[in-house]
């Protein structure tokens, strides 16, 4: 390693003599910089050299190639101040090309240790492209060779040749090879239909400032953009063509378009994406016949995705392009386009009665009846729109009729009805809903809970004996369909609900035994358990909580949670003195040790809390016992000891 170090130094010899020479760095500095360079090649000869150390290898001698072209200009100023005499120090030499040559090495041996590495290829590449240093085409030859697979790959060595090699037919050969690689990329396709169309354009645009002949416009497609360097007189410059030259481009990027379309759609027969693009390549050019052509895209994909809810919402968003976006749309205007987007959605329902088709359906029409100003409120809407409300519950009735309500869409209609105030139809349809085929939907049940006890916190007049009895019914039923983690706001509600009524509180506490007895306590997230316990103890003080919590501990499988939310309650009244809490929470702690004896955490808790408020006897105790019960009894680190 050492011996090849020595070497790779002892080659830089006379590119430092001659920076010294030109007077660009001084001695002192040409030291500093061998000791750098020393340091970055022991780091690259290490058995496996990381990433970074090429980089950093990489940014340093870029930052010195800078600082020397700096120096350089300042060098050749004072020379000129001198006289011409002494100009000559100031040639290129071996320093000048020195420093890219080393970047350009590091570069290659980084990227043959790290050949799955594309940034650093791309890194590469635009190194060698900024410097222009002529090895573009050995680069990206070696980048093919490695990762043929990757479309971005082509379409950077074509977009390479066509842009600044001026090559266009090395960059036609690039796209084709790349789509015979990689016929199912989306992106290939594109590119090369933009790349042809962009080279037939450059050729219009040409000929149209030479004003050559009819018979020459398009006499040779296939010519190559090197002639575009030759420096034309331009004496016909500024000469008028004929719109029947310019229809012959036109004509011949049509022919172009069907071609590529053609062999797009034979290679991705089922991408909806790709013939999207391609339309929008057509629709933003202009060339002859284009209509055709686009009523024969329009027929193809119609054809092809008639059974894609995706195409449907797409076409019909499609008639809202001559008009504002539909977030911008004024609501107070029937918009022809918006009528014909909605004939294109009702014809959808016929091919595809699905829910995700009712469900892009219906988010069209709340985009359309949101009124300006951001505010999403259906109530507020003006007169006109009434009708598409009107229609919008229609919608939601068909789907319900035709079994195509899902758990989402039936909340989307109940919260429409609460947006639009009309809060007695909310209720009936959610109640229809949940004894119907959504009977099972969490979702459901939460929001209709909900509803029923907003409705009697909002009103003004205390709820009566019945209004209690019937939201408890209602809660009964919708917590033994929903899981704990899934009504965490429903049971908090109905516990500030209750708050007051003893009576009811209890039967709600009761059936939260049989919730937690059921599902078992949560250890992560949401713990129904520890909410309750809390709430007893803001409510009713320790001694009910404490009756509360023993209650649940009883159950199987309590849940960790609930242990850690009993002892924090018991050690907040330990800490003031009560030496009964202190007794309490270690029974706490015991229990759960019972259960969760591997819980290294749980360990070193209770072992702060004898730190703290035990003994030293008691708390080298628990240490004891938890490096004797712990399996990983290293993963222990017992709290600093206070005495």
């Amino acid at each position: 390693m050492a011996d090849t170090v020595q070497y790779k130094l002892e080659r830089m010899v006379d590119e430092l003599d001659d920076l010294e020479r030109k007077g660009i760095f001084t001695r002192q500095e040409i030291a500093e910089i061998v000791k750098q360079r020393r340091k970055f090649e022991y780091r690259l000869k290490r058995p496996s050299p990381l990433k970074q150390d090429f980089l950093a290898y990489i940014d340093y001698e870029t930052q010195l190639d800078s600082l020397r072209r700096l120096r350089k200009k300042s060098v050749a100023r004072e020379l000129e101040k001198q006289g011409d005499k002494r100009k000559r120090r100031n040639k290129k030499s071996v320093s000048d090309f020195a420093g890219i040559s080393r970047i350009v090495e590091i570069y290659r041996i980084a990227v043959m240790r790290f050949k799955g590495d594309l940034e650093l290829w791309f890194r590469y590449l635009e190194f060698c492209k900024d410097k222009k240093n002529g090895r573009m085409k050995k680069v990206l030859a070696q980048l093919i060779r490695f990762h043929p697979k990757v479309p971005g790959v082509w379409i950077y060595a074509a977009a390479w040749e066509f842009d600044h090699n001026l090559n266009v037919s090395a960059a036609r050969a690039l796209m084709q090879n790349g789509l015979r690689v990689c016929p199912h990329s989306e992106d290939l396709w594109v590119e090369y239909l933009r790349m042809e169309l962009t080279y037939l354009n450059k050729l219009r645009e040409r000929k149209v400032a030479l004003g050559e002949e009819k018979e020459n416009v398009v006499h040779d497609y296939d010519m190559l953009l090197d002639e575009e360097r030759r420096n034309d007189d331009g004496s016909n410059a500024g000469t008028e063509v004929s719109e029947m030259k310019v229809d012959l481009f036109q004509e011949k990027g049509l022919s172009i378009l069907q071609t590529i379309y053609t062999g797009a759609v034979e290679a991705q027969p089922s991408s909806f994406g790709l013939r999207k693009r391609l339309l929008e390549i057509l629709e933003a050019t202009d060339l002859t016949h284009s209509e055709e052509m686009h009523k024969e895209m329009l027929s193809d994909m119609k054809r092809d995705f008639s059974r894609e809810p995706e195409y449907w919402d797409w076409l019909a968003r499609l008639e809202m392009i001559d008009s504002k976006s539909i977030s911008d749309m004024s609501v107070t205007l029937a918009l022809p386009q918006l009528q014909k987007a909605i004939q294109v959605y009702e014809e959808a329902l016929q091919f595809v009665p699905s829910p995700m088709m009712f469900n892009l359906y219906i988010k069209f029409l709340m985009d359309a009846i949101a009124p300006k100003g951001g505010e999403n409120d259906p109530s507020k809407v003006s007169s006109p729109t009434e009708d598409y409300i009107s229609h919008l519950l229609v919608v939601y009735e068909k789907a319900d009729v035709l079994g195509c309500m899902t758990e989402d869409l039936a909340c989307q209609y109940v919260s429409f009805y609460l947006q639009l105030g009309r809060f007695d139809e909310a209720r009936k349809l959610a109640d229809r809903l949940c004894s119907g085929k959504l009977s099972d939907s969490e979702k459901l049940w939460i929001l209709r809970a909900s509803m029923e006890i907003k409705s009697f916190t909002d009103d003004t007049s205390a709820p009566s004996k019945d209004d209690f009895q019937y939201v408890l019914g209602l809660l009964r039923s919708a917590l033994t369909k929903v899981s704990i983690s899934q009504a965490e706001d429903l049971w908090l509600m109905a516990l500030n609900f209750f708050a007051k009524q003893k009576k009811y509180l209890d039967k709600l506490v009761e059936m939260s035994l049989i919730s937690v007895a059921k599902d078992g306590g949560s250890d992560d997230g949401f713990s129904l358990s520890s909410a309750i316990v809390n709430f007893m103890l803001q409510k009713d003080g320790i001694h009910k909580a404490r009756k509360t919590y023993k209650r649940f501990l009883a159950l199987p499988h309590p849940g960790l949670a609930l242990y850690r939310s009993c002892i924090e309650l018991e050690l907040n009244l330990a800490s003031v003195g009560d030496k009964d809490c202190l007794a309490n929470a270690r029974k706490l702690y015991e229990s759960a040790l019972a259960t969760y004896g591997q819980d290294v955490t749980l360990w070193q808790n209770y072992h702060s809390m004898e730190i703290k408020l035990g003994t030293s006897e008691t708390a080298n105790a628990v240490c004891w016992r938890a490096r004797k019960t712990l399996k990983n009894s290293a993963a222990f680190v017992p709290a600093p000891d206070l005495y």
